[in-house]
């Protein structure tokens, strides 16, 4: 019997899908490293940690990934998160039912990503423009609910920011990483397995071409932005669990770091190639240059932000040489 010959070229990566691999690589590099070179880093409960701690901002940068694979932006999120915290401790003060507030908050999530989505379709304006009037919106009406900080101490709200999974070896998660997780998940199918999905990845491809071919332009921009704003009030919710409080500061620039991490993830800021499994391995691996810099404990914290600096330099260089490469690959076919 002849045995079938191995095509290996379907084994290599897809070039496209470069500045993902890097990520992945790098963040393992990284954590791989942190482990060799300090006691306890390489363990599960440090991992573990690595996702409880930027679980909120994982949910962020799933809506801003949306955004940008449409080649817009969201510039609300970071805003979102205190405007939903003032609100979250805020009614819970006052005595409302703790689920009752989550469901709120969420759908005040999304009247304003709707709100704005409608805004940058109708008037053809610019998502920058829309999305930065939303962010001076959001953090302003989280300080007219209060100026100060708000500490929660709802019993069932209490309940469920200390909620604990425990994963052996005395490694736990809590609620909040189980729920930016599925977030992910559910990105990841919609972007892969759906009309939707392929809709935003046409529309940042060519929005023109996207129009001639009849697809729902419209609707589907509205329904990004619609998302992004879910995403944010959920990212706001599971800031407020992790802290406990509700703070017109919370999150402030955040958003800056929600773009970084897709970017870095290998969303390109153009439009129209991206994945949600990418801007995850971003979000980890800022976080664990972040833990780099606690365990050294000589180095001054905005050292973080200088390496996410450079790393942005890096992957925007990465991307454009991926572009020209698929360019001049297009014209050679052509």
């Amino acid at each position: 019997m002849r045995k079938k010959a191995v095509n290996f070229a379907r084994l290599k990566p897809n070039q496209g899908n470069a500045s993902i691999y890097a990520t992945i690589a790098l963040f393992i590099l990284l954590f791989v490293a942190g482990g060799i070179k300090y006691d306890n880093f390489f363990s599960v409960q440090v991992f573990s940690n690595l996702l409880i701690d930027n679980s909120y901002l994982i949910a962020l940068t799933i809506g801003e990934t949306f955004t940008i694979l449409t080649g817009g932006i969201d510039l609300s999120v970071g805003a979102m998160v205190a405007f939903v915290s003032m609100i979250t401790g805020a009614l819970l003060q006052k005595g409302v039912n703790p689920i009752l507030v989550m469901m709120f908050v969420l759908f005040v999530g999304i009247v304003i990503g709707t709100t704005q989505g409608y805004l940058i379709q109708r008037f053809k304006l610019h998502p920058w423009i829309i999305t930065l009037a939303g962010m001076f919106f959001a953090r302003g009406a989280a300080y007219l609910i209060s100026v100060d900080s708000i500490s929660i101490n709802n019993p069932m709200f209490s309940g469920i920011a200390s909620f604990r999974i425990h994963l052996g070896q005395n490694a736990f998660v809590s609620i909040n990483v189980i729920v930016s997780l599925l977030l992910v998940v559910a990105a990841i199918y919609i972007l892969k397995y759906t009309k939707f999905g392929r809709n935003i990845y046409a529309i940042g491809g060519s929005e023109n071409s996207a129009i001639l071919m009849g697809l729902p332009v419209a609707k589907t921009k509205i329904l990004v932005y619609t998302f992004s704003g879910f995403c944010s009030a959920l990212g706001g919710l599971l800031y407020t669990i992790y802290t406990s409080s509700g703070y017109g500061l919370h999150c402030n620039g955040t958003e800056m770091d929600a773009i970084a991490a897709s970017v870095i993830g290998g969303v390109i800021l153009t439009g129209g190639f991206g994945s949600a499994i990418g801007p995850l391995f971003g979000v980890l691996t800022t976080g664990v240059i972040q833990n780099l810099i606690i365990f050294d404990g000589t180095l001054n914290s905005w050292w973080t932000k200088i390496a996410v600096g450079m790393l942005l330099f890096i992957f925007i260089a990465l991307q454009r040489f991926i572009v020209i490469k698929n360019e001049k690959r297009k014209t050679v076919v052509t």
